[in-house]
This record gives structure tokens, C-alpha cells and sequence, in this order.
């Protein structure tokens, strides 16, 4: 009867025909098994903790039952409680310990539970290399190591494997965003933001039902845009304070969530609610608190402040080298070097890093305080002679501090230094140069014995061509011979006599004569206003504008400028009763053009004198 309750697809059913049962006999272990498995199959695990409290002479026998549904409710303390009563804990409730384990952040003991999983388990895990969730894994542990070109290439391994393998849309999406977001965080890691940017918000669009994962896409679009692009900053700041959420993601991750909430509202001038969130996480990390703190003063123009803020807590607490380099920082900007390297100078052994050094020095020379920088590169190769530290970073200081000494006219010390770096390295010919170099300024016997010591000129020079490097022309530039520009050859290598260099000259291109015109006059004296505009010379005169002919256009449509001499009454008309009239003649029809007609032979007539007069013009 269990079997068939256990194995059968309706849940609904099985639980109705164990009621009765129980209803009989509550004391009926298998019944109540089988109700509380069908209740933990039909996800309903709040009611399968109820019944297995108010049964409590049957509930010893359900402790995994018990633990798996409070580990599903995130009740995960109480899971862990739970789990730890079993006396006798089989396979099965150490793989759920292992797992609640990895949920409360105790990967030491879950590493050492899954370990002895393996070890004394005699069934084949059955687990495939090729599976996206091992090389998804993987990439994660490569990215860790800072291994980010290997990891792309197990990330998209791994998006290949998981569209291979799911079938279902959705949850291919889901698995897919998961591993576009790790691939984004690798990008960013790179320095490749634009690829990190397109991939965070190609996840967002697609809205996926998993909200830690959609909180963290959103989490690190903020911390890409930083103070800019402040209102899709604003949108995505919603997507990392969801309910719920402190189940789905680690506490480093609630941490950095709550961290980036507080520069956002830095950023944005919000110090009010910066203020508010950094109370909300007082107890975490001091060292990221206390400068976030710092900044929100400086922001505020509050200098005095910050400067305290950061001074109490590095003298209080075992302030990280973060946060001193911070107050360093915040000196630098308001001018206060000298204190810059006080506090520099107090790192302990720190100190003595390059990059200290190097600022150090450079701080130094800045303010011409030569000896206080030598003071600073004595130190720092003294520690790592006495402490031992790394050779290349003590080789490193070797070389710059004898290049200080060198610059500054301290020869005689920079060669106790040079010593020592040619101990480490007897075939550096550049650091045997710099010592000779040295002697010459105050020993130069030393210098000439070392200098015997040199290899030859052939051995140094390699397969540089001498004599092509000696008829090179000065016109042709490094980036010239850099690109495939040919050196001359000369012709003393053809034909074993000196010969001069067989170079092509450019072209110069002739200055063509300026043609004058036909009466350019010679022995006449150039007019001294040729370079004034026509208008303004002396002799400019305006063109006189002939008036058109009055009768053109003018008078009754049809009418003629002839019809004056038809007129009777005009006063060249004969009076009656004279001797002109006694023979009148017929008056002859005139051969005048109608004005419409007139208008094309005048335009022709001024067209032709037109061309006439550019004919000879110059």
C-alpha cells in the first residue's frame, strides 16, 4: 500500500484515501507517511510541518521529511537544528546537510560532508562531464582565479550544453540568463563594459521570474553607470530591494547590494538616505562603511569631519590599508602632502611596496626634498635585503634608486648599488654600461678596467647593416624605414671603391612662366592703382545709361510711332489754302515694324554689340 500511495501521479488521491485511515487508526505510521510524502510532493509544506506537530508520537520517524520541508520554507537555521537531532544520519540527510550548509555560508563543513559523501558512497553519482552545470561551475572557479579568456570559453561551452539540453522555453531562458550575467561579470572584469552593459540589460528585458538573479543584472548596470545615466540608475535600484531576496542571494551579495544603494544616493545628492542606509548596516564591513562615511562628508563640503571620521576609526580599529590610503587621498586633495606621507610612511611594512615607494618619491621630489626621497629608497632596499621580499620587485628598486642617485650627482652611491644588481645578474651588459658610467665620475681607472670587460662592438651591433645605416639620408624618418621605405644602396658595395650614394631626387616641378598679354607694353610705367577694385581708381567713370526709344511700347495696341506723320493737326501737316496742298500726294505706306516685332531685332542688335565688345577685351 505504500507503494502504490508513494508512485501514484494524483497526490489528491492518495492523500483522501489515507485520511480515513489515520481517522481509524492515527497511530497508523504508513498512512501518515504517505500522507506527508503526496504533501511534499504537491509543495504544500507548511501543512506537512503542521501535521507532523500535531502527530507527535509519529513525528520522530519523519525528521528528514521535517527538515526538507522548513529548509523549503527558508526556515534555514531550524532545518539545520532539525537535521542535527538524527542520531543515525544516512546519505540522504547528509546530502541535505551539505546543502543547508551551503545556504547558511559553512563551506568548510559543506566541503567536508560532500567529501565523505563521495568517499563512502558505494552508487555512481551518474554524472555526466558534459553538463551545463559543471561548466558553468567551472568558468565561475576559473573567473575566480583570474583566468577571465579561459572562463568565456567555458561559458559559452556551457550556453551550447544548456541549449542542447532543455527542451522547455522558459526554463532554457531562465539557465540561459544566468549564464549571460556570469559571462557579463567577466567582461566587466576585463574592462569590456560596453559587452557587460549589452548582456545586463538584454537579461532585464526579458523579465525573468527569478529575482535574485534579475537583482544582480540590475546591481551591476548601477555600478557601471556610476553618477551618470542617474534615472535608469533609479528604475534598476527597485529590482535590488525585493522581498524575499535575502533568500536568494549569499550575504556578500546582500552586502554589496546595500553598499551600491548608498553610493547611488551618494552620487545623487540624496545624503539623507545615504545617511539612513549606512545606520542599516552598521556591524558589517567597518572599512567600507567608514569610507563611504567619509565620502558622504566630503560631499558635503564637511572636510574637517571627514578627516576625523577616517582618523578615529584607523587609530580605534585595525583599519585595513584601504582606508589609509584614503585619508592619504583625502590629504593630497586639499593640499596637505607633508601629512600624505606621514601617513604613508606609517603602513607598517607596507610601506615598502613599489607603488608606496614610487609615490613616496615622487611626492619628495615634488616638494625638492631630495634627501627625505633617498631616505625612502634606502629603506625600501634595505627591507627587502633583511626581510627577504620578492627579487624582481628588489631588483626594480635596485635600478630606480641608482637612476635617482645618478640624477641627483650621488655616482660614488649608486655604485654600491649597481654592485649588487650586477651580483644577481652577471650578464647584464645594460647594468655593467650604468656602472662604468658611474665610475667615470670619480674613479675612472675602475672604469676603464670594466670597460675591458664589454663585449665587442660586432657582438653588440648584431645584424645591423653599418654601411646602409651610414647612407641613410636624414630625410627618411624611423616610421619611414618602419613601413618598407628601401635605404639607398651606395656604390662602393658593387664595385669596392668610394662612390656617392646612388639617391633619386624628387622631381621639383618647374614654375611655369606667367603669360602676358599681346600689347603689354614694356618701357610704360605700371598703373600704381592696378590693385584697387575699378571702383575706386581715379579714373573710374560710370557707364552713361542710353535711354530706349520713347515710342517703343507706348500708345494703343497696333499703333505705330509712323501714325504722327498721318496726323492733320501735327504742325508738319500742309495748311489749307496753301501751295503744298494744291498737289497733295498720297501718303506712301510706312515700312516700320509693329513694337512686338521690334523687341527680337533690338535684343539681337544688343547681343552682337555686346560680343563685339568682348571680342577685344584683355
Amino acid at each position: 500500500m505504500t507503494s502504490h500511495f508513494t508512485s501514484s501521479s494524483s497526490c489528491s488521491n492518495s492523500i483522501s484515501l489515507s485520511s480515513p485511515i489515520l481517522k481509524l487508526n492515527r497511530e497508523d505510521a504508513v498512512a501518515f507517511k504517505c500522507k506527508i510524502v503526496c504533501l511534499i510532493h504537491q509543495s504544500d509544506f507548511a501543512l506537512a510541518i503542521k501535521e507532523i506537530a500535531n502527530n507527535p508520537n509519529l513525528a520522530s520517524d519523519l525528521m528528514f521529511e521535517k527538515a526538507y520541508c522548513q529548509y523549503r520554507l527558508n526556515k534555514v537555521p531550524e532545518s539545520l537544528k532539525t537535521l542535527r537531532n538524527i542520531t543515525e544520519p544516512d546519505d540522504k540527510v547528509k546530502e541535505l546537510l551539505g546543502q543547508v550548509l551551503y545556504r547558511l555560508e559553512e563551506y568548510s563543513e559543506c566541503l567536508d560532508i560532500y567529501k565523505d559523501l563521495i568517499k563512502n558512497s558505494s552508487e555512481d553519482p551518474g554524472l555526466s562531464e558534459e553538463n551545463y552545470e559543471l561548466s558553468f561551475n567551472k568558468a565561475s572557479l576559473l573567473a575566480g582565479k583570474g583566468k577571465f579568456k579561459e572562463a568565456l570559453e567555458e561559458l559559452d561551452h556551457a550556453e551550447e550544453l544548456c541549449k542542447e539540453g532543455l527542451d522547455e522555453e522558459d526554463d532554457e531562458e531562465a539557465e540561459l540568463g544566468i549564464i549571460r550575467v556570469q559571462r557579463g561579470y567577466v567582461l566587466q572584469l576585463m574592462g569590456k563594459t560596453d559587452k557587460a552593459m549589452a548582456l545586463y540589460n538584454q537579461v532585464v528585458k526579458a523579465r525573468p521570474s527569478d529575482i535574485g538573479l534579475l537583482a544582480v543584472a540590475s546591481n551591476n548596470i548601477i555600478s557601471l553607470n556610476k553618477d551618470q545615466n542617474v534615472f535608469d540608475s533609479k528604475k534598476k535600484i527597485r529590482a535590488t530591494q525585493v522581498a524575499g531576496l535575502e533568500n536568494k542571494v549569499t550575504k556578500h551579495q546582500q552586502n554589496t547590494l546595500s553598499y551600491n544603494r548608498c553610493l547611488f544616493y551618494l552620487y545623487t545628492n540624496q545624503f539623507e538616505n545615504c545617511r539612513k542606509q549606512l545606520k542599516k548596516l552598521k556591524g558589517e564591513d567597518g572599512d567600507t562603511l567608514v569610507m563611504i562615511e567619509a565620502a558622504l562628508f566630503t560631499r558635503e563640503k564637511r572636510i574637517e569631519k571627514a578627516f576625523e571620521t577616517l582618523q578615529d576609526y584607523i587609530s580605534k580599529e585595525n583599519a585595513s590599508i584601504r582606508v589609509k590610503l584614503s585619508l592619504a587621498q583625502l590629504f593630497l586633495s586639499q593640499g596637505h602632502v607633508n601629512k600624505a606621507c606621514d601617513v604613508l610612511q606609517a603602513l607598517g611594512d607596507d610601506q615598502y611596496a613599489p607603488g608606496v615607494v614610487s609615490t613616496l618619491v615622487a611626492l619628495y621630489t615634488n616638494m625638492d626634498d631630495v634627501d627625505s626621497a633617498l631616505k625612502v629608497l634606502d629603506g625600501a632596499v634595505s627591507w627587502y635585503k633583511t626581510q627577504g621580499g620578492p627579487q624582481k620587485d628588489l631588483n626594480t628598486l635596485l635600478r630606480e634608486s641608482t637612476d635617482f642617485k645618478m640624477r641627483h650627482g650621488q655616482s660614488q652611491a649608486a655604485t654600491t648599488l649597481l654592485e649588487d644588481l650586477r651580483k644577481a645578474n652577471p650578464d647584464d651588459i645594460k647594468t655593467l654600461a650604468q656602472l662604468i658610467s658611474a665610475y667615470s665620475k670619480f674613479d675612472p681607472k675602475r672604469a676603464q678596467e670594466l670597460s675591458q670587460e664589454l663585449p665587442p662592438v660586432k657582438e653588440l651591433s648584431g645584424n645591423i647593416d653599418v654601411d646602409a645605416l651610414e647612407t641613410t639620408p636624414l630625410s627618411v624618418t624611423t616610421r619611414q624605414l618602419k613601413k618598407g621605405a628601401t635605404v639607398p644602396a651606395t656604390e662602393e658595395k658593387v664595385t669596392g671603391g668610394p662612390a656617392a650614394p646612388e639617391t633619386e631626387q624628387k622631381k621639383r616641378k618647374k614654375k611655369r612662366k606667367a603669360k602676358l598679354p599681346k600689347n603689354y607694353d614694356p618701357s610704360a610705367t605700371p598703373d600704381p592703382e592696378r590693385w584697387q577694385p575699378m571702383r575706386e581708381r581715379a579714373a573710374f567713370r560710370t557707364r552713361k545709361r542710353y535711354k530706349k526709344q520713347t515710342g517703343v511700347g507706348k500708345g494703343t495696341q497696333g499703333a505705330t510711332s509712323g501714325a504722327s506723320e498721318m496726323d492733320a493737326s501735327g504742325p508738319g501737316s500742309p495748311k489749307p489754302g496753301s501751295n503744298s496742298s494744291s498737289n497733295p500726294a498720297s501718303p506712301a505706306p510706312s515700312k516700320q515694324q509693329a513694337p512686338r516685332q521690334q523687341k527680337p531685332a533690338q535684343a539681337a542688335a544688343r547681343k552682337k554689340q555686346s560680343k563685339k565688345k568682348k571680342k577685344g577685351g584683355w
